[in-house]
């Protein structure tokens, strides 16, 4: 278990400014879902219906002759995720820059994450070129990471922010989790085809300039309000490194996700220490954290949190609806729940929040922010 203290002079602290999120047009309820790939097992079908999802967005296969869904192949797959992780991070990022007033070509900095496909060139350079911005944008991909990546994502994005003040810095997670369905009706996948949908999100990231900065050779400072990101804490739980992962299946001849039935109980276990460690020298308690935005991994995950540190339902409200309505859109979940806090009003100058993902490792990531 390690703890990093992020919090750099008061001139360079970075800052999530701005935030946006974006889903494909089309949406499913779970009886739908159900009804469209055949699926009739009371066994699997309970799995759909039993996992506070509502409906999420998809970008499903062509219909067959009878009205059930094609089988995709591992190529149809992988175009699929390069074609909509590219539409679903532009139309984020832009949203994102929109609410600041930001230009494309104010973006310095850009760091992509994706899980659902592999894809070289990665998805910055591909969103680089989608976009038309600056041929000479920094850029980095963080791929394989899984649900907890975006917390890794933040980090390194932050970093380049307080190295860069005043410029802004991005983040996209474009996540096609469509893109790595195996529909085969039985238990094994159940968990995983219950569970996921297909959506982006992009935070932009800006150390505050020094009070006599002004516009300088990389262009025009800009100085913008939220949250200062203060602190991180992690724990990769190597005994539990096959619990979530995403390999090649044999029986399907494609990748395809895993995820273990004891992953909630894992989450809970550990969760408890990674909170402390965060807090852990700042004088804060866990009930002077006004705001708590966790990924939406699952209603027993989000149980798990819940009882091990003591929330209550209003604290993971955002956690719990964004499950409900966009499902688990992997490492971007946290950021619709950032979102809708924002949408809120609620938050108050002062306030502090705990940022969380859970992802393969087993890794749980948190960060400490503070508006």
């Amino acid at each position: 278990m390690t703890a990093t203290l992020d919090r750099a002079p008061a001139a360079t602290a970075p800052r999530i400014v701005s935030v946006g999120t974006a889903v494909p047009p089309e949406h499913y309820s779970q009886e739908e879902l159900l009804d469209l790939f055949g699926i009739t097992d009371r066994r699997v079908r309970s799995v759909f219906l039993l996992g506070s999802i509502r409906q999420r967005s998809l970008v499903l296969p062509p219909a067959a002759p009878d009205g059930t869904r094609l089988r995709e192949n591992q190529g149809d797959l992988l175009d699929k995720h390069k074609a909509w992780a590219v539409s679903m991070g532009s139309d984020a990022m832009s949203l994102c820059l929109k609410r600041i007033g930001a230009d494309l070509s104010e973006v310095g900095y850009l760091c992509c994450v994706t899980s659902t496909g592999f894809l070289t060139p990665g998805l910055s350079a591909l969103m680089i070129r989608e976009l038309g911005m600056d041929w000479h944008t920094a850029r980095a991909d963080i791929v394989g990471m899984g649900c907890n990546a975006g917390l890794n994502a933040l980090a390194v994005v932050g970093n380049w922010a307080a190295a860069h003040p005043g410029r802004l810095a991005v983040m996209v997670c474009s996540e096609a989790c469509s893109a790595a369905y195996t529909m085969d009706s039985t238990m094994r996948t159940a968990v995983v085809n219950s569970l996921f949908g297909d959506g982006a999100a992009a935070v932009a990231v800006m150390a505050d300039p020094g009070p006599g900065d002004g516009d300088g050779e990389e262009g025009p400072v800009r100085r913008l309000e939220g949250p200062g990101i203060l602190k991180t804490a992690s724990v990769t739980i190597v005994d539990a490194i096959d619990a979530m992962r995403y390999d090649w299946d044999r029986d399907q001849d494609r990748f395809s996700f895993f995820l273990d039935p004891q992953i909630p109980y894992l989450v809970g276990a550990h969760v408890e220490g990674v909170i402390d460690l965060l807090l852990d020298g700042t004088s804060l308690r866990r009930d002077d954290v006004a705001h708590w935005l966790v990924h939406s991994g699952g209603k027993k995950v989000i149980d798990a949190v819940a009882v091990n540190l003591g929330l209550t339902r209003h604290d993971l409200r955002h956690t719990i609806t964004v499950l409900r309505d966009f499902g688990n859109v992997s490492s971007g979940s946290f950021l619709f729940s950032y979102d809708r806090l924002l949408q809120e009003g609620v938050v108050r100058a002062g306030d502090y929040g705990v940022l969380m993902t859970m992802g393969p490792g087993s890794t749980i990531e948190s960060a400490l922010i503070q508006w």
